[in-house]
């Protein structure tokens, strides 16, 4: 008799094994001949060598196909167990991104976030510049939530100005991480709808995924990474030419901005609006304008932006 051992530190185990063992007692069904047990995050598998490795590749398809989605259902284990080949066990949605929470499937859904996530895949550098509600900061989350669930970088970066909306918020209590907290909550609140919340916070406590302001960026070398700059439009020049240059080996950049939105002093220009015309044919960098076709929140944003942009 042999055995095979897994362990499932960083997710949540009742997604994986199910109500009651309902989803290991599905995957009994087609291995009568092995004896499964679970001792805390560990799984044992003892039997033959040869249901062993039959076992282990069909376990290596249903672990990617739950590490994609965040869960394993009765569909999933079967389709898996009952073909004799399928990418990653299920069959995906060709506009898919990524997989929230309980599946939930996240993908571009107008022209202008199609075209973000043909351009991050043809360039290491991706402009995505339009109005509020066009879901530019969530394309590019989500972009990056695939790109380390592939593997295809070791950790995502979140940055953005701690630059006040019109604002004077004064002195907020606390320390400089809940000082800057609720400037950089809309890259939290997109981060949730992709990743449980378990998994979320081992990714934030070991440096998988990094939250920061744009002035922490200064001096580094930011390799191996997906790094997001947020709200670009509040960025100085000195500021984004500062963030560009920080890009290393096998990383990929994705600027986000609103040039309608700018928040800087009347007499500091955007360094995003200079990016722009400086950048805009340099190879290998991709500029993706969207518009309020783009727009997916509440009907009415198309219309507000439509009418702020006639006044303009």
């Amino acid at each position: 008799m042999s055995e095979l051992s897994y362990y499932f530190k960083d997710v949540n185990l009742i997604d994986f094994t199910g109500t009651n063992e309902s989803n290991i007692d599905l995957i009994r069904s087609y291995y009568p001949k092995l004896k499964i047990v679970f001792r805390g995050d560990e799984m044992k598998v003892i039997g033959s060598q040869e249901d062993l490795n039959s076992f282990n590749a069909k376990f290596e398809q249903l672990n990617k196909a739950f590490r994609r989605r965040n869960l394993l259902t009765d569909g999933m284990i079967k389709d898996i167990m009952d073909s004799e080949f399928t990418q990653e066990g299920i069959k995906l949605n060709n506009d898919a991104i990524a997989f929230g929470p309980s599946g939930i499937i996240i993908k571009a859904q107008t022209t202008g976030q199609k075209l973000m996530v043909k351009s991050i895949n043809e360039s290491d550098m991706l402009f995505a510049i339009g109005p509020a509600g066009t879901g530019k900061t969530y394309t590019a989350v989500a972009l990056a939530v695939r790109a380390l669930k592939n593997k295809e970088v070791r950790r995502i970066i979140l940055t953005r100005p701690a630059v006040e909306a019109g604002e004077n918020l004064g002195f907020l209590p606390g320390d400089l991480k809940e000082k800057l907290d609720p400037y950089l909550m809309p890259l939290y609140d997109a981060l949730r709808d992709m990743i449980h919340s378990e998994k979320l916070n081992y990714y934030l406590e070991n440096g998988y995924i990094e939250i920061a302001p744009l002035a922490f960026m200064r001096g580094r070398t930011l390799d191996h990474a997906f790094v997001i700059l947020d709200e670009a439009q509040n960025a100085t020049s000195g500021q984004l030419k500062m963030f560009l240059t920080r890009m290393g080996r096998s990383a990929k950049f994705a600027i986000t901005g609103d040039l309608t939105q700018i928040d800087l002093p009347k007499k500091q220009p955007s360094g995003l609006v200079e990016a722009e015309k400086r950048l805009k044919n340099v190879e290998g960098i991709s500029f993706v304008q969207l518009d309020e076709k783009d727009v997916i929140r509440h009907r009415l944003v198309k219309k507000i932006i439509k009418a702020y942009d006639t006044d303009e």
